[in-house]
């Protein structure tokens, strides 16, 4: 705090400030140094009101030794001026009684006998201030049920008794009832008690999240699968972090541990590592470690003990060594607790917990499933690949040496998928130490071996679109294949170094053009060096042909040039011909692919279907056979192109089954489930899409291809977003902001920018303005120093402004619009300017009425300039013209505002902007809404109801005979209450 208050005044401007802010060590510190400031003032009151805000910040800050303290101060002021607490300080001072009856619990060193005193202390307190005593029984169940006695009686003598003002609210004790019935076995019913809770019809600062932890279990236990699913979600999201809602925390652990979600349960462990640290309370604390080791547990029985994970701060830890340590910590605590009740109940409960087997297998919690093989520590590519597709067949790799390195060199030659699996076997004995190259001509010196590895990881760095360090690696590979005397294989790895230092990207305003001029000289090089060298084997030689096809052929798809497509389509001509010569199985296969490639690129998409017919013909009899999901997903890409979405999924769908074959790396299944997301949102079926991305981007991580996951991962949040599952883009976002890489700050920043404000808008879609508010702000400040996109930032602002107007902080609102507006200047966004400055106008005209009209207006004014902008330059709006809308809003917000007439003529204004609706559905609704509102204001408001039928029954005609029968419903309804209101 900067400066205490000096007065009264702002002490308690000081006191709502922080009462505004999260609970946590921040305001708790301000609230104790609130508490000093308020012992200067003479007058008792504002002492009281500091205390209080103390002692709330103690207890929903998992600070329970504390809040019995503050307490005591506020009772012993009680008992010598009663005077000062009206009636509703005095409310809040037996509300409280239970807050001190609840820390004490949690206490392991306060003894029971004072646990019981205290009750003695808030029945007699209560009976003598003339209160009901249903709160006092129902804190003494819930010492009977923290004790572990028998709860029966005392939950009779509670549950039978009447609410008063100072009973627990409606969800806590229905929570508590919930309770009852699941300790004692029966699921079905404490579900059925939780039901009000778990929809949402009953809520407080700690319910539904605590009852939803409770319940995840039971909805498992009895079926409901997908309700434990979306709780699951929607829950963690509303304790994770919180000292104070640790225990939660914990059972959300355990959920995971239970579900064959471990890798997820790890991540919430790790974005939780604040409460190890954090809690002070020793029973949230017990709560809490033992969820923290049913997870540790499973995930150590899954043997992966050694992983490493988040725990308590100064070292690093495995699952192994932090289960030892949570183990001690809770069962220490447990026997304190048990010690001081005198029975068992605890160490019982905790064992309970962690002798439960799993009740699922696995359960598809979030839109980014992943194993524990994904969360180990990075490993090479190759092996991660291999590792993550577990259930693919794996590569023939010979155990013997010298047949290992010949087996290579001919699934090389072949192109099979064994090979990569070869080359990184043979790289790690060549790297481990004391490896011996075999004595055996057959087999070629080591230099060679060492070309054959380096041509390899040119092969991968290209895959990864790392086109300079391929050039490189293949330069490197061809000097030492000179040095081995192999000039075949040196004239292929220069070659395609040639072919990889022409694909680097070109920069510039003509990139396209130096990209196509790139390869040209490429491809010339390559003949050149074609030319040059003599004794290729047939292999070698339909190698090149490949290579100088292929330059060509990207040259086409670079520069769109007609006079670039013979010359592609004759290199394809020759190496077709030299392979079927040489029958070059492979080949033959590859100059077809290129041929149909060549027609799609060529703008002939009928012809290109027609080549890969007949190349999938030709596989299916001749082989190879791995060539097929990669040509079934070039028919199905065709197949979108042509919008025949059918065909393409089932090409697709082939093409991924037949993928499974082989191993993870033999074929793009990345993009392969990419192209399906596209072919099943044009079939209408966006979940089935929402799984193909984000499969997609599962394999471009395993891959390396982090920045092309993210930008899939974004896709598949939006879509998420789109379809309402708002819970599920904001757990995928969630898991996604969480990545070291991303927190590290290493991935593009406007990348990570998007997701978080796809975030932003998902917290505001699921009705948490607090959170989307502040992302938002963040989001605004950030890129105000966009200079290179000034139209992002102003979609920002505005959106953020929208936000703000919807909290009612309009001065606010207003600074964020100017943002918006400035930004707007130098990159213009007609559209989405407009839409948030008319709901700006809108949010103020609806909540202040008459006093926010100036300000509305001068929102509505802005969108006016932005609409004459728009018309000025030509552009249309994608949806409802600005022009009309525009003068929608004017009336509405004249409409909030008091100011009829006006609301009146503007919608006048807006329907003739709009047109009379014709038979087609193109705005008859928004037609319909406009003589709907312009009813309301001429026959209600104004009192005018006969005009205001003649023109609702004209509208309703009109619609009816054009069958818009919907859209006329809501005008009928009013003209029938105008007609009985006459």
């Amino acid at each position: 705090m900067p400066t205490a208050p000096q007065t009264t005044d702002e002490l308690y401007q000081a006191l709502q400030e922080n009462d505004r802010r999260p609970y946590g060590r921040t305001r708790t510190v301000t609230a104790e140094e609130l508490v000093d400031a308020a012992e200067q003032f003479a007058e008792p009151v504002p002492l009281v009101h500091a205390l209080l805000e103390l002692q709330e910040a103690y207890t929903y800050g998992a600070e329970p030794r504390k809040s019995p303290v503050v307490f005591a101060r506020l009772l012993t002021l009680f008992d010598e001026q009663p005077d000062v607490f009206d009636e509703r300080l005095r409310h809040m001072l037996f509300w409280r009684f239970k807050w001190v009856a609840h820390a004490l619990r949690q206490l392991p060193e306060i003894p029971l006998a004072s646990l019981r005193q205290w009750l003695t202390e808030m029945r007699d307190r209560y009976e003598k201030a003339g209160l009901g005593l249903q709160p006092y029984y129902g804190q003494a169940y819930q010492l009977a049920a923290h004790v572990g006695e028998d709860t029966t009686p005392a939950y009779e003598l509670w549950a039978a008794r009447t609410r008063t003002r100072l009973s627990d609210c409606e969800a806590c004790e229905t929570c508590e009832r919930a309770l009852y019935h699941l300790t004692a076995g029966d699921d079905e019913r404490a579900l059925r008690t939780w039901e009000p809770v778990l929809a949402g019809k009953e809520s407080c600062q700690e319910e539904p999240a605590r009852s939803v932890s409770y319940a995840l279990l039971p909805l498992l236990r009895t079926g409901r699968t997908d309700r434990a699913r979306e709780l699951h979600l929607a829950g963690y999201r509303g304790c994770r972090r919180n000292p104070s809602m640790a225990q939660e925390v914990g059972r959300h652990l355990e959920f995971c541990a239970l579900t064959g979600n471990e890798a997820r349960g790890l991540e919430l462990l790790s974005e939780n590592r604040n409460l190890f640290e954090e809690v002070d309370s020793p029973l949230d604390l017990l709560g809490f470690l033992t969820g923290v080791e049913v997870l540790l547990q499973r995930v150590e029985h899954l043997g992966h003990g050694e992983l490493p994970t988040a725990g308590y701060a100064g070292r690093t830890w495995t699952v192994a060594s932090l289960r030892a340590e949570v183990r001690g910590r809770a069962d220490d605590l447990a026997a304190r607790f048990d010690a001081r009740n005198g029975t068992t109940a605890h160490t019982d409960r905790r064992r309970s917990r962690l002798d439960r087997a799993p009740l699922l297998e696995a359960l598809e919690l979030t839109l980014r499933s992943r194993s524990l093989d994904d969360v180990a520590p990075a490993a090479a590519p190759v092996a991660a690949s291999v590792t993550a597709t577990a259930v693919r067949p794996a590569a023939a790799v010979p155990d013997e040496l010298p047949e290992l390195i010949l087996h290579a060199r001919k699934s090389e030659e072949q192109g099979h998928p064994d090979t990569h699996a070869c080359w990184a076997r043979l790289r790690t004995l060549v790297a481990a130490r004391g490896y011996t190259h075999p004595d055996d001509p057959a087999v070629g010196p080591l230099v060679q071996l060492r070309a054959d590895l380096l041509a390899d990881e040119a092969s991968r760095a290209g895959e990864k679109d790392e086109f300079a360090l391929a050039a490189d690696l293949y330069e490197e590979a061809a000097g030492l294949y000179d040095d081995a005397g192999l000039p075949g294989h040196a004239a292929v790895a220069r070659a395609s170094a040639l072919l990889a230092s022409a694909e680097i990207p070109a920069q510039g305003d003509e990139a396209a053009e130096a990209q196509a001029a790139a390869l040209t000289a490429a491809h010339a090089s390559m003949v050149r060096l074609h030319k040059e060298t003599s004794g290729l084997a047939p292999y070698q030689e339909a190698r090149l042909l490949r290579l100088r096809a292929t330059a060509l052929g990207l040259r086409l798809q670079t520069s769109r040039s007609e006079e670039h497509i013979a010359p592609a389509f004759a290199e394809v001509d020759l190496l077709h011909e030299f392979a079927t010569r040489h029958d070059v199985v492979g080949q033959i296969s590859g100059a077809l692919l290129l041929r149909a490639s060549t027609h799609a690129i060529s703008g002939d998409l009928p012809a290109a279907v027609t080549g890969i017919d007949v190349l999938l013909d030709r596989l299916r009899a001749h082989g190879p056979a791995w060539h097929l999901p990669r040509t079934l997903g070039l028919r199905g890409r065709l197949q979108l192109a042509l919008r025949d979405a059918q065909a393409a999924y089932a090409d697709l769908a082939e093409a991924l089954r037949l993928a499974a074959e082989w191993p993870a790396d033999a074929v793009d299944t990345s993009r392969l489930h990419g192209d399906l997301a596209e072919a099943c949102m044009h079939l209408g079926r966006p979940d089935e899409a929402l799984r193909h991305l984000t499969r997609s981007a599962e394999v471009e991580l395993r891959r390396g291809s982090r920045t092309d996951a993210f930008c899939t991962y974004s896709n598949a949040a939006q879509l998420s977003l789109d379809l309402g599952r708002v819970e599920d883009c904001i757990a995928l976002l969630d898991s996604l902001l969480a990545e070291p890489d991303v927190a590290a700050g290493e991935l593009d920043d406007r990348l990570v920018a998007q997701l978080r404000l796809t975030r932003a808008r998902a917290l505001h879609a699921g009705d948490d303005l607090k959170a989307a508010t502040a992302e938002f702000l963040a989001l605004a400040a950030e890129s105000a120093g966009w200079d290179d996109d000034p139209g992002s930032h102003a979609i920002i602002a505005a959106e953020t402004a929208v936000l703000l107007g919807e909290a009612g902080e309009f001065v606010r609102a207003r600074e964020a619009a100017e943002q918006a507006l400035a930004a707007h200047a130098r990159d213009p966004r007609y559209e989405q300017l407009s839409n948030c400055l008319r709901e700006l106008a809108r949010l103020q005209g609806q909540q202040q009425g008459p006093d926010g009209l100036a300000g509305a207006l001068a929102f509505l004014a802005d969108a006016g300039r932005i609409a004459d902008d728009a018309r000025a330059a030509g552009y249309e709006a994608r949806g409802r013209s600005l022009d009309t809308a525009l003068a929608y809003e004017h009336g509405r917000v004249n409409a909030y505002t008091g100011e009829y007439e006006d609301a009146l003529a503007a919608l006048e204004k807006a329907l003739a902007l709009l047109g009379e609706p014709g038979a087609e559905q193109d705005h008859a609704g928004e037609w319909a809404e406009c003589v709907r509102l312009a009813g309301v204001v001429e026959g209600i408001y104004l009192e005018r109801p006969a005009p205001a039928l003649t023109r609702l029954d004209a509208a309703v005609a009109r619609l009816t005979a054009l069958c818009h029968t919907d859209e006329a419903e809501a005008l009928t309804s009013l003209a029938a209450r105008l007609r009985d209101e006459e």
